[in-house]
Formats: C-alpha cells, structure tokens, sequence
C-alpha cells in the first residue's frame, strides 16, 4: 500500500464534506464572516434554495487584492496568530476552512473593496482554483456569489432534500445569526421575493417580534444573572406559550449560537409542574463567559461548546430561569380601579329601624294534583278521592290520534357491549369476558382511516365555521407548504398566506373545529411531519397516521353508551390488525370465566 499526499482540491473537497453539508452551511459560514468583519447591513439572496445561488453581501471592512485571493487558501484566517489565541475566541469562525471548502464544491465569484481603496477586486473561482483577478468598481465591503453548488460532487447534490425543506434550513441559519446582532440590519430574499426585512432594533426583544411575531415577544420575560462564572440575559416564555417543537429554543455564548442537551435540561427543570407532559417553552439565552473558560473547537460546524465550569453554568441557568418564572405573572390578573364600577351604598347598624316591613307571600301547593289524570281515559287517583276535579281537556284533544302512546315506554336495543369507567368496554364471548381498552382500540381505527386517506386517496373532512389563520413562522410554513398535498389527501383544508402564516379551512373527520382546537392540532402536525422528514420512502405516510391517531385518541371522550360500545367494536374488529395497535400494543384481551371462578372462590 502506498502512502501519498492528496492533492489540495481533494483535501478541499474532503474537508467540505464535513463544514458544507447543504446550502444552509454556505449560509451560516458567508454570513459568519460578514458579522466578524464587521458589517452594519447584511443581504442573503438565495435562487432555488441555494442549489442555483447563494449570494451574502456586506458593507464591512473589505478585502486588499491580495487578500481576496488568499482567503480561499485552506486554513487561511485573520482571526489566529498564535497558539494563545485559541484561548480567546471572541469570533464566528477561525479554522479557515470555511471559504477553502466552499471553493472546492461550487463556483465563487468575489467582489470586494476595502474603504481605503479606490479600486475593488473581482475573483472567480472554480474547482479550488483562481480562474480570474480583475479590478473592478465595487462597493465598500464584500459581495459573495455561490453559484452551482455541488456541482462537481453529484451524490452529494442527489441528496439534498426538496426546495421547502432546504430553504427552511437557511432560514433557521439565517434567524440564528439575526438573533445574535439586534444592531445590524438583515434581508433575506428567495427567488425574488423578500422573506425577512429586518431593521437595526434598539432590543433584543424587539428583533425577536421582527423574527418570530409580536405574538411571540408578547409572551416572553425577561431573565438575567451576573455571577463570576457567568453572566446571563436574554428571554424565556411564559408556561402558557409552550408548544411541543422546540422550534424557538436558542442558546448563544458570548454571541455564537450553540446545543447543549445538557443546558436544556437546567431550563426544563425549572419549568418543573408548570406545563403538560411534553410541552416545550420557548427561549433565547445569552451567556456571556470567559474565553479562557471554554472550548468551541470541538466539531467542524462550531456548534457544540465545552464549558470548565458546566455544573455551575447549570446551576445559575436553573435559578435564574426559576427567578424569571416567579417574578412575573402569566395568568389573568384582578383590575381593582374604581373607575365605571357601580356605588355600593354602605348600611349602618341603624339600617334595621328604619327598614320597612316586607312580608313573604305565602305558597299554597296541592302535593295531590296529577295532570296526567285529566287524559282521556285515565281513572282518578285513590287519592283525589271528595277532592275537587281536575278541569277535563279531553274535549280539546283530536280523539282520532292515539295520546296514550306518548307515554309509553320506548324500548332501545340495547348491545351486550359494556362501557366501564370510559376507559374499557366488557362484552361476553364464549370463553369469557372480552375486555376492550377505548384508547388504543381508537389508535388503531384512526391509525387505518387515516393510512388508507393517504393511499387511496378518500378523505374524509369537516369543514370549520369559519377558517382559523394560524401564524406559525416561516421555516413551520416550508414544512406545511412541503407536505400541503398529503395533508389535503388526509382531509385537512389547509392553504398558504404570506411568508408565515396558514389557514386552515377544514380538518378530518373526528377533530374538533374550535379554533383553539385547531391551532392545538397543527402542531401535533408539525410535529409529525418534521419526525417524518426522516422516514424512509414509503414509510411516511405510516410515520404521520400513527402521529395523527394518537393525536384524535387525546382529544377523544370518554365512553359512556352501550351503543357506542358496539360500534367501537364493530370498528375494531373491520380493521386489519385489530389486536395491536400501529405502535404494539395490545387492544384487548379475553379473562377467562375459569379465572373468575378461581378469583370468586
């Protein structure tokens, strides 16, 4: 085996496998260097999801000639000098593989000027090699044009995912640089349309509403600690904002974004008994900790963070959520103004003299008298015996119609299906009791009405009183645009507004219409459609019915009549497999008489 050097593009090439895995890397890296450089307004326009074009441009320091074409070179950065300095990161990147990667996957071309300069530069890029360097007039700042991205790796382009969900990517990049520097202004455009015009906000809160909608900024307090170890701020949401995505869950150290499992954990603790099982607040913390304290070299993408002092950052991230939590009200609160309410008059001990006298009418009840007694035909009662007679309304009656039926008993067939508790239903067979759980009988029955809506196409949908808009952010809208055919062939009336925001018209068969309902629903759908993101081809459609039949199962009611018993029954045993659910659990199961004798003995 023979031991070689691989040549620089290769190396490249390699080397962005692991910093550019889809256009949303190029996003995050471009606008990264933007904001280390500087710049005080920001532009990303984005063609076909990045795969055409991906363009960031900058008003910050610019480029020397010189500069430009060195900038491509692998492990070129302005930001390390020294091995010290990886002691004191302060800055988005660092490695200087970034633009070295991106060269070896797509087509660049740069202009850039610096301020002092008269002149900009122009450089073209191809393959890891400079194609052209030409002087042309360009604004101060630099101007980054991703053209054909992938190009020259065809399996890497092959599994890129569609449009919506490549560009919901880019915009969680985008938003998460966007949360870090509320001074600077952003834009985001795709395919000629503006996504996001942000302006330079005076707060943080304010750019989060610019971002995520005033109903967002609305339902977050602010938090903050200041201890040795670390400093916090930033926002957490109310218990009544809770969602089940953790779609709006950011963390931000000394203004890099970051995950931590680990620091999550702190925030849900201090949620403790606060929201519903499941239920996931939003939040937006910033730590601001010492360089020298910490390690952001860990994985290529520099998402990942190693703290020296965790278990205390865990510790003032709990008390500090926990204080935020208690010193701010979210429910409704008492208005105690006088202002527009009615006097009160104020009675003293004297009232009583003075008050008139006021008797009580007297009521006089004839605990003997029976209307039922004046129907023709009817007998007096023993009781009614030298009492005066009822008035006779026989003569005001149609003889010809039968009136004694009115009263007869009804007889309804009753099932020998027995609903217990809502939660079982008894119903005997020949070797003892069947014993039925409601919940996971109703799985498995919604989990096929909806895979067979799916696959045959036959929907069965109830139409809302009126449409309920439903403003979900714009990378949640990507994912219902994505999916808007499966969830029309699933019964939902789902369309498109804005950048943000659906409406939705109509839902399945068995979900309540009550707009709060609904809003509940579409984030169960959320859920289930981002989880199946994931899911093999032809194991979707599977993935989202089992989502949605546990979904109906929660908004379900208790069971009370026989009659609705048997058609539970009747449902259940019409299904395929009706003696698991699609997750694998049992629906029921038979007690033998032998074992009630033996428990009765």
């Amino acid at each position: 085996m023979e031991i070689r050097i691989l040549p620089g593009n290769i190396a490249n090439m390699i080397a962005a496998g692991e910093v550019v895995q889809r256009p949303s890397s190029v996003v995050k890296e471009l606008m990264e260097n933007a904001v280390d450089a500087g710049a005080q307004n920001l532009s990303v326009v984005i063609k076909d999801a990045g795969r055409t074009l991906i363009q960031v441009i900058d008003d910050g320091c610019g480029m020397s000639p010189d500069e430009a074409q060195l900038c491509f070179e692998r492990h070129a950065t302005s930001k390390i000098a020294s091995a010290e300095d990886l002691q004191k990161i302060e800055t988005f990147g660092f490695r200087g593989e970034a633009l070295a990667s991106i060269a070896a996957v797509a087509r660049i071309t740069l202009k850039t000027r610096r301020e002092s300069d008269d002149v900009g530069t122009r450089v073209e890029i191809e393959s890891s090699s400079i194609k052209s360097v030409e002087e042309e007039a360009s604004p101060k700042g630099c101007n980054f044009e991703v053209k054909d991205l992938f190009y020259n790796v065809p399996a890497r382009r092959k599994f890129l995912k569609s449009d919506n969900v490549e560009f919901k990517h880019i915009v969680e990049e985008f938003t998460r640089v966007a949360l870090t520097r509320p001074s600077i202004a952003f834009t985001l455009v795709h395919n000629g349309r503006n996504v996001y015009s942000l302006k330079k906000a005076s707060s943080l809160k304010f750019r989060i509403q610019d971002l995520l909608g005033k109903g967002m900024a609305d339902k977050i307090v602010p938090l903050s600690a200041d201890t040795p170890v670390v400093k916090i701020s930033g926002y957490v949401g109310s218990p009544s904002n809770s969602t089940k995505t953790p779609l709006n869950q950011y963390f931000f150290v000394n203004g890099r974004f970051f995950r931590s499992a680990y620091m999550n954990k702190a925030v849900s603790k201090a949620y403790e008994e606060m929201l519903p099982q499941g239920a996931m607040p939003p939040y937006f913390i910033y730590m601001d900790v010492n360089p020298s304290d910490m390690d952001v070299n860990i994985s290529p993408t520099k998402t990942e963070i190693k703290f020296e002092d965790d278990s205390v950052i865990f510790q003032v991230l709990y008390a500090s959520v926990r204080e935020a939590l208690g010193s701010n009200s979210f429910g409704a609160t008492i208005d105690f103004s006088p202002k527009d309410t009615p006097e009160i008059p104020v009675f003293g001990k004297g009232y009583n003299d003075f008050r008139p006298d006021v008797s009580v009418p007297r009521v006089s009840v004839d605990e003997s008298y029976n209307p039922f007694d004046s129907l023709p035909g009817a007998q007096p009662s023993s009781h009614q015996q030298g009492k005066p007679s009822v008035p006779d309304y026989s003569k005001f009656v149609d003889k010809s119609e039968n009136y004694g039926m009115l009263f007869e008993e009804r007889t309804i067939p009753v099932s020998s299906a027995m609903p217990v508790q809502g939660k079982y239903v008894l119903s005997p067979v020949a070797s003892g009791v069947l014993v039925i759980s409601v919940s996971r009988a109703r799985e498995r029955i919604f989990y096929e009405k909806f895979l067979s809506a799916m696959t045959k196409n036959a929907p069965v949908s109830q139409a809302a009183l009126f449409p309920v808009s439903i403003n979900v952010g714009v990378a949640p809208r990507l994912v219902f645009q994505e999916h808007l055919d499966k969830l029309h062939s699933l019964g939902f009336d789902i369309s498109l507004s804005g950048e943000d925001t659906i409406i939705v018209g109509g839902v399945p068969d068995g979900f309540s219409t009550e707009p709060k309902r609904v809003e509940a629903l579409m984030a169960d759908v959320l859920i289930a459609l981002t989880e199946g993101e994931s899911a093999l081809p032809g194991m979707l459609e599977s993935s989202v019915a089992q989502r949605f039949a546990s979904v109906a199962v929660k908004g379900g009611k208790p069971m009370t009549s026989p009659m609705e018993a048997q058609r539970l029954i009747d449902s259940l045993f019409a299904c395929e497999n009706s003696e698991y659910t699609p997750r694998g659990h049992k629906t029921m199961v038979i007690i033998p008489f032998e074992e009630i004798d033996k428990k009765l003995s």
